[in-house]
């Protein structure tokens, strides 16, 4: 049933979201209609994933060591600041984005945009590898697998459904970032600027980060923390 399901939600967000497909329902039911129906889906699809997750039964595929499971903490603290950072910041893939606000100059986006487009589908593509590895069994795989996927194919489909959309408003940000973080800056299209992203994005990140530390072994049942 976990892996039904996760072919479904896959279904749902790959072939649909982002696709010709999704404007074509959209045309055919409406905006409104279509968002109520796929959003109905999504919540649906999500639940069943993860009430098949909880259900079912791990096989070990791999032990993480310990020094492993301590890396894997740390990688997520970027994580969090990066997800903090998506929403702190107007997104410029997003409809109506304004390309250059105030002080801007030519730069057609700011902050964590500079490192990359999608820094919040890069911290759910960290999130589900680092508990993958962490894990190490087959509905681990599946299942965070299923939100890697999702995530890594979620980002040119936005670009893609960006490009049909509004080609005029897509080249610059095509052209000033990258899908990779740092790419666009080590290739010399932009620049990393600590001062747009400021100290408070980063202080959140760190204090979530910790709180789920605390937390997870409470909420999750597993701690995240090695023994």
């Amino acid at each position: 049933m976990l892996l039904i399901f996760a072919v479904i939600w896959l279904a749902i967000h790959i072939g649909i979201s982002g696709t010709p497909l999704r404007d074509r329902l959209k045309a055919a039911l409406g905006e409104k209609v279509f968002l109520a129906v796929y959003s109905v889906l999504s919540i649906g699809a999500i639940a069943a994933l993860v009430s098949a997750y909880n259900k079912a039964s791990p096989t070990p595929l791999w032990f993480a060591p310990d020094w492993l499971r301590w890396g894997l903490v740390l990688v997520m603290l970027p994580a969090f600041i990066l997800l903090v950072a998506s929403v702190a910041s107007p997104n410029p893939t997003a409809v109506g984005a304004d390309l250059r606000p105030a002080g801007a100059g030519d730069d057609p986006v700011r902050g964590i945009f500079r490192l990359t487009r999608h820094p919040m589908m890069c911290a759910f593509s960290i999130w589900a590898v680092v508990h993958i590895v962490a894990n190490g069994t087959d509905t681990a795989l599946i299942f965070f697998g299923t939100f890697a996927i999702t995530a890594l194919a979620g980002m040119p489909s936005i670009d893609a459904k960006l490009a049909r959309r509004d080609p005029a408003r897509w080249a610059p940000i095509a052209a000033h970032t990258s899908i990779i973080p740092g790419a666009a800056i080590l290739a010399g299209r932009n620049r990393l600027d600590l001062r747009e992203i400021g100290w408070l994005v980063p202080l959140l990140g760190l204090v979530i980060w910790a709180l789920i530390l605390g937390a997870h072994p409470h909420v999750f049942g597993v701690p995240a923390l090695p023994s």
